[in-house]
């Protein structure tokens, strides 16, 4: 892996969160804990958490778990939240049965435990960047809570929010937010003694579950911290067990061809999310997965995203893809750059039903 530990992106910004996979064994980073350690996070000396891993990815789950942690210690009742979280029987139960039904049967990407964890520290990280941006997401905005509560939400958000394909893929939002109310209520009884702002924090984790798929897409920020964190989950450890399982698609083989996912610092924004692939099949996952998430949600303006192609890849096409409102502009190796329109396949359904329903976008 190429920069293991780099205290930056070369720029001066430390970079928060960075998700990269590397074949063998899972590496060592210079001044990371050792297990049994101190119990915090693996670190670079500078402070970045770094997850490392490898296809299976035992490892991830302790790793990504050390940096939720690190990452919710100033936040005493989110980080008590997610301790019972990840220890709950019903949740462990739910990520193993979502993981069943969408890898077994239907042959799709993991969606279960392993997926929750990772989607739980990239949403951290993205939290902190926007409320060290001035960001203040609704939960603030509204008067409902504090970042203490916004943190609580994004985490129970991001882990719970793909349960509901253990029922189906078709309606998984919907399913999820029935499966997790029994979870939060016995999570959040003890942290909120109130029942009227208990019931008003609840209310922002079940929308962002219903939203995290853009299906309607979120209204709030946390729900959009909740459907981006989801959308960086794109690496290769994910599209492997897929296409060793016999799923043979654009979406194993594209998520194959991305190496790493850095959340770090902006320069113009709160947010940069920086994907590095292997090969320029990898720019489906970012424009179909990645891309709709940040240009639906009130992230838009909040985050940056560019993808880069590693020069010893295969012939390359493209180097350089960043997204520019709803656009990308990509800087191909002839040194001619297009532009195009991202293609959000899940909003152009939604523009055609209401058309052939008669129905403007204004009426929607």
């Amino acid at each position: 892996m190429s920069e293991k530990g780099g205290p930056s992106d070369g720029k001066g910004n430390p970079q928060k969160f960075r998700l990269s996979v590397e074949s063998g064994v899972v590496s060592d980073v210079a001044g990371r804990n050792e297990a049994g350690g101190n119990g915090g996070a693996p670190t670079t000396p500078n402070g970045q958490r770094v997850v490392e891993f490898t296809t299976p990815r035992a490892k991830l789950i302790e790793e990504a778990n050390q940096a939720i942690r690190a990452d919710l210690q100033a936040f005493p009742r989110a980080l008590a939240a997610y301790e019972a979280l990840r220890g709950d029987p019903e949740a462990l139960a739910h990520w193993d049965m979502a993981n069943y039904i969408t890898m077994r049967k239907l042959g799709y990407n993991d969606h279960g435990r392993v997926h929750a964890f990772i989607t739980g520290a990239a949403g951290m990280a993205i939290t902190e960047l926007l409320l060290e941006g001035g960001v203040k997401p609704d939960l603030m905005e509204s008067g409902v809570g504090d970042p203490d509560d916004v943190f609580l939400t994004v985490i129970l958000g991001t882990m719970l929010h793909d349960i509901g394909n253990q029922i189906h893929r078709a309606g998984h939002e919907a399913h999820g937010v029935a499966l997790a109310l029994p979870i939060l209520d016995r999570i959040m009884g003890p942290l909120y003694p109130d029942p009227f702002k208990r019931i008003k924090v609840r209310s922002f984790i079940l929308g962002a579950i219903n939203c995290h798929d853009l299906n309607p897409a979120p209204l709030t920020v946390e729900g959009g911290i909740v459907a981006v964190a989801d959308g960086t989950d794109i690496t290769k450890g994910r599209g492997r067990k897929a296409f060793s399982l016999g799923s043979v698609d654009i979406h194993s083989i594209s998520a194959l061809a991305v190496d790493q996912v850095v959340i770090e610092k902006g320069r113009d924004k709160p947010v940069l999310i920086s994907v590095t692939m292997n090969n320029s099949g990898g720019i489906f996952q970012v424009e179909e997965i990645l891309a709709p998430k940040v240009i639906r949600t009130p992230l838009r303006r909040c985050v940056e995203l560019r993808a880069t192609t590693r020069p010893q890849g295969d012939e390359q096409i493209l180097s350089r893809v960043r997204l520019d409102g709803d656009h990308f502009v990509m800087d191909l190796e002839s040194g001619e750059q297009v532009e195009v329109e991202v293609m959000d396949s899940q909003k152009q359904a939604q523009q055609a039903v209401a058309e052939n329903l008669g129905l403007s976008s204004d009426s929607r």
